[in-house]
């Protein structure tokens, strides 16, 4: 391939970027909620263009990147270089997501992957339309209900988080084959090639140093991921050393040769399903055979001039999302502004609802009804907006799933790209706790994810995430697990605007929400969006949590409220692009060392 030529760099370190969004892009008196066929008028009133129109100022302490011809945003320098390259070699959007996707599985092991699954988010410019692919992994056949249960009924959390009875079918493979079958551009191995480059020779980075450092006691119970991961000598990781991958170089070569079927029908499989098998696991040929990816119609919510689409289930985000845009629209926080006592006041108790609901009604809507209209409709939020009070806490004790109805790793990760096009891709995919379950597939360089902790294992038990599920979300054999994962894509006046997603466990739908107001309602562009303090409150536990760097004045006013305060190290990893009037933005969350969004001029 041919190097970047004419790039502007744009790392998450960089604050040189001479752009700023304009600001107010929704000038209306009132914004417009639409959630799938309900209407409602908002009470948040968005600001006017303050530079009357114009695309670019200088009033803020941080800028975005800009480029002329596609952007990317990624959790990891290298992938996202890997995704420019692919752009100025001729590749769309899909092109660059599926190469980043199979380059972050070698340069981002931690959550990049061949062995979990996701969920992508496609606006495809020429038919207008958005697409969401569902590739998120599944429970093996053989899966049952109480399969984490002990002797005395209660969750075995080592089986149920740190064995191989707590990996799902993996679905990212298929997902991105699938995306690319239906939209890419550019040959499948062209795709898959830098990733194979990367595996053979990939310089060590100080974030994967770092990382890989730090973990290696919990990925030294497999000797497997022992062997893969560290030097033989055991000496820690420095930036002077290079990474090989030989086996992950040979399963992404035998993928680029068979178009996937290496993974799904041949070795690859075979190779996982003997292994699993042989420590007392269930996954089978069958299943990996069985598995397909699964293109569903997305959530949207109307908001003045944009409308965002998100994932619905078996992802809770996209639902939430909107249900949380839905019951805000009753309050005046612009006048408010961002972390103020107010706004963050009414947001955490809307967020209480928002997750109540999540843990009663939301499961694969292949194997449940997930009542989305209900959750998603006007006339519910308001009926929750009126009971929420500006100078009360309500405990989380007097909230209960849908009681107001008529009749999800920290180390997920996400990226985000725009073409010179206007296509858009926003895809979020996840092994789900740092490095999955931490147990390597012995000859392939493959981390088995744990997302079937992401299933209730006991209605009323917590999972990792401190998420509390029921029935809707119950083991059962080939279902999807439910999924914090919200990628979005955003359109303005029916044109490509905007696409973003993060990682962050059960935090992510709170993030993605923020980042949305802060950018839509507070007037900030997506790199202040971005860097805003966060909040979340998932309903139980029954602590509001905020990040640290949140103003301590203000926490001072939410605890006279009766809110219970936790300070927390900073949480997850937005990856934002924006396109407008021909010119390209970027923002890789600082939050994580190793994050770049990164253009193309040509």
């Amino acid at each position: 391939m041919n190097s970047r030529l004419g790039l502007i760099k744009s790392s998450s370190n960089s604050r040189n970027a001479n752009s700023r969004l304009a600001s107010g892009r929704f000038a209306n008196n009132f914004v417009c909620f639409v959630s799938l066929v309900f209407f409602a008028c908002s009470a948040i009133a968005a600001n006017k263009d303050a530079n009357n129109g114009a695309l670019l100022n200088f009033n803020a302490r941080i800028l975005p990147e800009i480029a002329t011809s596609g952007m990317i945003a990624s959790q990891e320098t290298r992938a996202t270089r890997v995704g420019v390259a692919i752009l100025e070699n001729g590749g769309n959007a899909v092109d660059a997501a599926v190469a980043v996707g199979f380059a972050l599985a070698v340069t981002l092991p931690r959550a990049g992957n061949l062995g979990g699954g996701g969920f992508m988010m496609i606006y495809d410019r020429k038919t207008g339309t958005v697409n969401a692919l569902d590739y998120r992994e599944k429970a093996p056949k053989a899966a049952f209900r109480d399969m984490f249960l002990d002797k005395e009924l209660n969750v075995d959390n080592k089986k149920a988080r740190f064995s191989v009875l707590s990996a799902g079918i993996p679905g990212t493979v298929a997902g991105l084959i699938e995306a690319h079958k239906k939209h890419g551009k550019l040959p499948l191995s062209t795709l898959i090639q830098p990733a194979i480059n990367l595996a053979k020779n990939l310089p060590m980075s100080f974030a994967m140093a770092e990382s890989l450092n730090r973990k290696k006691r919990y990925l030294s119970r497999s000797p497997a991921s022992l062997a893969a991961y560290y030097k033989p000598d055991g000496s820690p990781w420095t930036i002077k050393d290079t990474l090989i991958q030989n086996d992950l170089a040979e399963v992404l070569t035998g993928i680029q040769k068979t178009n996937g079927k290496s993974f799904y029908l041949g070795d690859t499989a075979k190779k996982i399903t003997e292994f699993v098998q042989s420590e007392n696991g269930i996954m089978t040929m069958e299943d990996f055979a069985a598995y397909k990816p699964v293109w569903r119609t997305p959530l949207k919510a109307k908001f003045g001039d944009a409308t965002i689409y998100s994932m619905p289930p078996p992802s809770s985000g996209g639902v939430h999302l909107v249900q949380l845009l839905n019951i805000m629209q009753n309050f005046p926080i612009q006048k408010s502004g961002a972390s103020t006592a107010f706004t963050t006041h009414m947001t955490t108790e809307a967020m209480k609802f928002a997750y109540a609901d999540r843990s009663e009604y939301l499961g694969d809507p292949d194997f449940v009804e997930v009542p989305i209209k209900k959750l998603t409709s006007t006339d519910y939020a308001n009926r929750i907006a009126s009971k929420i009070s500006a100078d009360k806490v309500i405990k989380s004790s007097d909230i209960a799933p849908g009681m107001y109805i008529s009749n999800e790793s920290p180390q997920t990760t996400h990226f985000s790209v725009v073409d010179k096009d206007g296509n858009m891709v926003s895809n979020t995919y996840t092994l789900n706790f740092s490095f999955g379950s931490g147990i390597t597939v012995p000859g392939t360089g493959i981390l088995l994810n744990n997302e079937m902790d992401d299933f209730s294992a006991k209605a009323g038990v917590p999972n990792g995430y401190g998420l509390l599920g029921a029935d809707a979300n119950a083991i059962e054999a080939e279902k999807r697990p439910l999924s914090s994962m919200t990628p979005v894509i955003v359109l303005d006046n029916n044109e490509p605007w905007l696409a973003t997603g993060s990682p962050g466990g059960s935090r992510i739908i709170t993030i993605v929400y923020n980042f949305l107001m802060n950018r839509m309602v507070h007037d900030m562009n997506i790199a202040s969006a971005t860097l805003e303090p966060r909040i979340h409150h998932q309903w139980y536990p029954e602590i509001l949590m905020l990040e640290r760097g949140f103003p301590l004045d203000t926490a001072q006013l939410l605890k006279q409220k009766g809110h219970n305060i936790k300070y927390y190290n900073p949480w997850g990893s937005l990856q934002s692009v924006e396109l407008k009037d021909g010119v390209f933005f970027g923002f890789a969350d600082t939050r994580r060392p190793g994050a770049l969004a990164e253009g193309s001029n040509q």
